[in-house]
């Protein structure tokens, strides 16, 4: 038997952290207080339940997504399968791969039913989901690796912006990485398209073969890991500039093809101190670092 959730309102009075062992949210939303109480509580009553849900269903959802994989039973678990199966036919993938987006997504909608919000926002461990109303902005921070403070960049997110869901996927985060990049930051128009297309791009960043590159089975390290015996990068060490462009290049080439297909926004990808943004002249990216960031990683 786990420990029962946790659900607590932050020392700051604004956000509210919610805890059921992987899944580690932090909320906040602009409304008045009547209509914050109602967003909050719904979002307590939904989520003391969306792992036992997942749960329920982990052997299908561990299971490689294809285009004869049957349909999970949940609603959460229905969305991380609908945000994989653009890559199911030319990658492993599995819902797994979508599971931080989906539960934010899931959170945030029972907000937005229970309460007329302003705006509002749900980081599921870096991924997050979005709510926009009309002149509301949000200004994201990308940090250079899940385990740095250092911003490389931010980006505005306002209501006229199709973005509604951003998410970072890198070798140094809570998940595996095929790859190898610090960081790849996907804006999307939900979170779980985000999350998916997040972890196949940062796959990408690779350099298949290199000697500085310490690669492992991802059961051995995790033996009920949805890899199975896949080899994940457990480090890397320092790269010449050229494979740096490389395998930058790697990523970016399917960040654009992923663009191109409406699957993603706009991209960025971080390897060793180089950046690649993929995108229109006019994505708003802002190289500045900002303490007034919603920061994550």
């Amino acid at each position: 038997m786990r420990d029962p959730a946790v659900i607590r309102m932050l020392p700051d009075g604004r956000r509210v952290h919610m805890n059921d062992g992987p899944i580690d949210l932090i909320i906040e939303a602009k409304s008045t207080e009547r209509a914050l109480r109602a967003a909050y509580k719904a979002a307590a009553r939904r989520f003391v339940s969306i792992l036992d849900e997942l749960c329920a269903e982990l052997p299908l959802l561990r299971r490689r997504s294809t285009s004869s994989s049957p349909e999970p039973s949940g609603s959460v678990a229905r969305r991380m399968a609908a945000a994989v199966s653009p890559y199911c036919a030319d990658c492993f993938i599995t819902p797994m791969a979508a599971v931080a987006g989906a539960v934010a997504e899931a959170i945030l909608g029972e907000m937005t039913r229970a309460a007329e919000l302003d705006r509002a926002y749900v980081n599921n461990g870096g991924d997050i989901a979005l709510h926009l109303s009309r002149h509301e902005h949000y200004s994201v921070g990308m940090v250079e690796r899940p385990d740095s403070a250092s911003l490389f960049g931010s980006v505005q997110i306002s209501a006229g912006s199709p973005v509604r869901g951003v998410a970072t996927s890198s070798w140094h985060g809570r998940s595996f990485s095929l790859g190898i990049a610090d960081a790849v930051t996907v804006l999307a128009t939900s979170a779980a398209a985000a999350d998916a297309a997040a972890t196949v791009i940062a796959n990408a960043v690779n350099l298949p073969g290199h000697p500085a590159i310490l690669r492992t089975p991802a059961n051995e390290i995790a033996p009920d890991s949805d890899l199975g015996a896949i080899p994940v990068t457990r480090d890397v060490g320092l790269l010449s500039k050229p494979d740096i462009e490389l395998a930058l290049r790697n990523g970016q080439q399917l960040a654009e093809e992923l663009r191109d297909r409406n699957l993603i926004h706009s991209a960025a990808l971080c390897l060793q101190g180089q950046v690649r943004l993929v995108g229109s002249s006019q994505d708003p990216y802002e190289f500045e670092s900002s303490s007034r960031s919603l920061q994550h990683a």
